[in-house]
């Protein structure tokens, strides 16, 4: 069969989904250059394929540019099609970034990052999916069993993920119905959030190669567990000498680690609007399910919104360089991009404002009433996406951080995804993020 291989170009989009244009590999040079065309609505495809509210219309033309070093080329040796895509950005005609770029976005607030702490990040995300075909067999979280019976396929993602660029770390059966986990190694600044990408794409893939579905949905069933994003961050200084640790700190918090933390947390309850972007994330955001509920740092604490990570070392330099916080009220409806680059604009906020560390909480702040929270400086995050956008819509501190009209575009997109559930109950909206993720 002759053939005239094809890349293709996404972007991540508002949606969290990978949406682009292909070109012949042999165009490549050019397209590096010139990009492929791309339209300022699509920006408002929401993950139900309804068109949002656009202030775009049918107007504008803009660029979506590959990046030559997020190249991915997959052969799976199965005698199927080479798969080969690449990450691209949005940009205006003459070249300059789009304001509804989420990579775009992501890179200026790194470099806010860089100008008000002198620091740059070291990130990994970790990922939990769940297979959807069949009935999973009951008693296998965390099981021998569980992992035999999905061990080809995890194996083949391994050399997937490997073959991608990416440094596979591990892959378990986790807690929840055929439910697994795959992490990977840590990468610097954006890097990070295109690797978060091309997991998800690779993961997809591979269960496509052996005729099975995987969903990153945030939840599939509200009796049962979710699916989160689990970001883990540190600092290392221009001469890459980590910079998140320091023995005499808090918890080891160093002093710009300690300000990062409290500004994400200050703002936590405005960011979620992006971290855990749909209806149903907010199913997994409550008490008790391991998740996060509270704008609280944590000790080695799984229900802490950021909890601080253990390491396995006593070498002071080892310390150093293992020491990381997590962030865990994301999911996968969100762009990594995007989710990240509200993490990092909330932390740069709290350096420049010079907040104070933390403190780090050891109880169970669900026994809590509201005024024993609102006395101790915690709140209780939004408790349906459309809270959360309200919180988003009328805190003027985090509108600032984004490119003008982002928010309201943001804004704009998500009240068309919630006009796609309408009459659903629970269980049919569970199924249709399912669906889509």
């Amino acid at each position: 069969m002759i053939t005239n291989p094809l890349v293709f170009v996404i972007t991540s989009d508002i949606a969290g989904k990978s949406r682009g244009k292909s070109f012949p590999l042999k165009e490549m040079e050019k397209r590096l250059k010139r990009g492929v065309g791309w339209t300022p609505t699509n920006v408002q495809i929401t993950c139900f394929d309804a068109i949002a509210e656009s202030p775009f219309g049918s107007l504008g033309d803009l660029l979506l540019i590959p990046d030559a070093d997020s190249k991915v080329k997959l052969d799976f040796e199965d005698g199927g099609p080479v798969e080969r895509f690449m990450i691209g950005d949005v940009t205006d005609l003459d070249g300059q970034p789009w304001n509804c770029c989420t990579r775009s976005i992501l890179k200026g607030a790194l470099e806010g990052l860089k100008d008000a702490g002198g620091v740059e990040l070291i990130a990994a995300f970790e990922h939990e999916f769940q297979f959807r075909a069949g009935l999973a067999p009951k008693g296998e979280p965390y099981g021998l069993n569980g992992f035999t019976r999905r061990r080809q396929f995890g194996e083949t993602l391994m050399a997937a993920l490997e073959q991608a660029g990416l440094h596979p770390d591990t892959f378990m059966k986790e807690y929840g119905p055929d439910q697994y986990e795959v992490t990977i190694g840590p990468s610097q600044n954006h890097r990070a959030a295109d690797e978060s990408l091309i997991l998800r794409e690779v993961t997809r893939m591979t269960a496509a190669r052996y005729g099975e579905t995987v969903t990153f949905t945030p939840i599939q069933d509200p009796a049962s567990v979710g699916n989160g994003v689990h970001i883990h961050m540190s600092f290392v200084t221009e001469k890459g000498d980590p910079a998140t640790y320091d023995a005499e700190g808090l918890a080891g918090m160093s002093p710009v680690t300690g300000a990062f933390i409290a500004g994400v947390l200050k703002y936590l309850d405005s960011i979620v609007a992006f971290t855990a972007p749909s209806e149903i994330s907010y199913l997994r955001l409550t008490p008790h399910r391991w998740s996060a509920a509270y704008n609280n740092l944590g000790f080695r604490d799984r229900e802490a919104s950021i909890r601080i990570c253990p390491v396995t070392s006593t070498d002071p330099e080892s310390i150093a360089r293992q020491y990381n916080f997590e962030f865990r009220a994301a999911d996968c409806a969100a762009s990594p991009h995007l989710a990240l680059a509200a993490i990092i604009f909330a932390g740069t906020q709290g350096i420049k404002d010079k907040l104070p560390m933390p403190k780090v909480t050891e109880e169970d702040l669900s026994l809590l009433d509201e005024a024993a929270l609102s006395e101790r400086g915690y709140v209780r995050l939004p408790q349906t996406l459309e809270a959360a956008l309200e919180r988003l819509d009328a805190n003027e501190t985090v509108r600032s951080w984004f490119p003008a009209e982002f928010v309201d575009v943001y804004l704009a997109h998500k009240k068309g995804e919630l006009a796609c559930l309408e009459g659903m109950d629970t269980a049919a909206r569970c199924a249709a993020y399912a669906a889509v993720y």
